[in-house]
């Protein structure tokens, strides 16, 4: 019986068996770590439209997010073989096999768990309804973000000059106010475009409390008030005085710039004092009446920012609504004062837009179906595509970070 060609099938099968059991690990990671990436990308994005739509809708948001996810791979192999018998004549007993059969059987298996956290607890709540600080208004503004994209976003007004501040929530009945303010943020683009507009810190110095006896500050006082960013100075014979540095942001305008006509608008719709090269940026503080603005202009940029929520229902602006849905009174439909239909691009022109079709368009960079109707971002649509990339950046910095325990959701996955 000639065995030495089954002994060398059988050895190259177990070591092909034994070399793919090598590779498990690293091609299941090959071929699987990618595709997982993009599922998370397109969902996201996926649900982060579906809530803009919702809210357009006067509907509730809600987030689910992927929290984890645990892939186990297996693979099980086996070899054998199988004797081939032949009967010689009728004699049972001297059947024989003249021949054997290799075997091998190769089994997979990709058995993923996902764990999904709802977001809507406090936490979450508290994040969405948090206006965007100050600092992050101006850290945006500095990044190669257009500096029109962000104020349009993330202001509710600039010294009171007002953003569609009704925009911020659920649709208004009447058209809210916004060409001075858009009139005013081109400028300060096109100054922008020019390099005629940077933004910097500069700094001041306050007193912290009275003055001191010059025998009550010692060089251990000196030390200490050094490492909590403060400074003891001498006060002539009298003492000495104990002063806090205090760094601010600014605006500073290029000098050849104050006679164009974009800087002349600038200045007219914000209120400015004419011919100021820096303006303070501050959070709140101007008092919100026209009547008490100094005849002269102001020198500084007064900010109310909105949070992330006001910025989503501010966007949700930009959703197209079928006329069946507007017929059947799904969405608020917003007035001119002449009582006419007013037209939400005036807002978002140039800034965001969702379309919508009754079927799965082909073009879209990420679409949801909502209420029978197809709503989705054109892919060619490179204004709406980088406003919607702004948000989802901005919604995973301010929604991340999520701790504590919750409620999840954890999902085994059989193959």
């Amino acid at each position: 019986m000639p065995l030495r060609p089954v002994a060398l099938t059988l050895a190259l099968t177990a070591s092909l068996g034994l070399a793919g059991c090598a590779g498990i690990g690293p091609q299941s990671l090959d071929d699987t770590r990618l595709q997982y990436n993009e599922v998370i990308k397109r969902t996201t994005e996926e649900q982060l439209l579906l809530n803009i739509v919702r809210l357009r809708y006067t509907d509730t948001p809600s987030s689910l997010a992927v929290s984890a996810i645990a892939a186990q791979f297996e693979r099980s192999q086996s070899v054998g073989l199988a004797p081939f018998f032949t009967a010689v004549g009728g004699d049972v007993a001297r059947n024989s096999y003249t021949a054997v059969l290799p075997q091998a059987q190769l089994m997979g298996a990709d058995r993923p768990t996902f764990s999904l956290t709802p977001l809507d607890d406090q936490e979450f709540t508290r994040k969405l309804f948090t206006p965007l600080p100050l600092d992050g208004v101006i850290y945006l503004a500095k990044t190669t973000w257009p500096i029109s994209k962000v104020f349009r976003l993330y202001l509710e007004n600039l010294n009171w000059v007002p953003n569609a501040q009704s925009a911020s929530g659920p649709t208004p009945r009447q058209a809210p106010p916004v060409g001075e303010f858009l009139r005013g943020v081109q400028a300060l683009q096109t100054l922008q475009d020019r390099g005629a507009i940077v933004f910097g810190v500069a700094e001041r110095e306050e007193q912290v409390g009275g003055t001191l006896p010059a025998g009550a500050v010692s060089a251990a006082d000196l030390i200490e008030a050094t490492k909590n960013g403060l400074e003891y100075r001498p006060d002539g014979k009298r003492g000495w005085r104990l002063i806090r540095k205090l760094a601010y942001p600014v605006l500073r305008l290029d000098p050849d710039e104050l006679a164009s006509p974009e800087m002349r608008r600038f200045e007219e719709v914000f209120h400015l004092r004419p011919g100021a090269t820096e303006l303070q940026i501050t959070q709140e503080a101007l008092i919100p009446f026209r009547s008490t603005l100094p005849k002269d202009g102001v020198t500084n940029l007064d900010l109310e920012t909105r949070s992330l929520l006001q910025a989503l229902y501010y966007v949700s602006h930009g959703v197209e609504v079928p006329a069946e849905h507007r017929a059947r009174g799904l969405v608020t439909v917003t007035r001119n004062a002449d009582g006419g239909e007013f037209d939400w691009q005036e807002v978002m022109r140039d800034l965001f837009r969702v379309r919508t079709a009754a079927e799965r368009p082909a073009r879209a960079h990420v679409a949801v179906r909502y209420k029978g109707q197809w709503f989705y971002v054109d892919e060619t649509d490179q204004d709406t595509k980088s406003t919607f990339s702004l948000l989802v950046e901005l919604s995973r910095l301010e929604l991340s970070g999520k701790t504590g325990p919750g409620p999840q959701l954890t999902l085994p996955v059989g193959r």
